[in-house]
């Protein structure tokens, strides 16, 4: 059975950091590019960061990029999304997704409401951003 599990959400004031975590079982982070999605109260879902699995290149939104690093560890089949300088719009529902990279891409580079044809999704972490 093919799941993601995240986990590492929570509270934490703007400028804070914190490190997601991604467990993947039932297959392999080899098959599959891997990355995050969030989702902002009342607003659209949006690719955040994706990996591919052949060679780890990266894929970051705007939004994001120069403040949140994804890595994997493949002996342990997790990923995970270091974020660091956060602030208060980056709360939102966090997924773990599994995809094509070419899609993640797309997504991520296409902004909110674009997450589309994705294989695998986790259930979500909830990141809270405030004071």
């Amino acid at each position: 059975q093919v799941q993601l599990v995240e986990s590492g959400g929570g509270l934490v004031q703007p400028g804070g950091s914190l490190r997601l975590s991604c467990a993947a079982s039932g297959f392999s982070l080899d098959d599959y590019a891997i990355g995050w999605f969030r989702q902002a109260p009342g607003k659209e879902r949006e690719g955040v960061s994706c990996m591919r699995s052949s060679d780890g290149r990266t894929t970051y939104a705007d939004s994001v990029k120069g403040r949140f690093t994804i890595s994997r560890d493949n002996a342990k089949n997790t990923v995970y999304l270091q974020m660091n300088s956060l602030k208060p719009e980056d709360t939102a529902v966090y997924y773990c997704v599994a995809g094509d990279y070419a899609l993640f891409t797309v997504a991520i580079m296409a902004g909110p409401g674009h997450y589309y044809g994705m294989d695998y999704w986790g259930k979500g972490t909830l990141v809270t951003v405030s004071l």
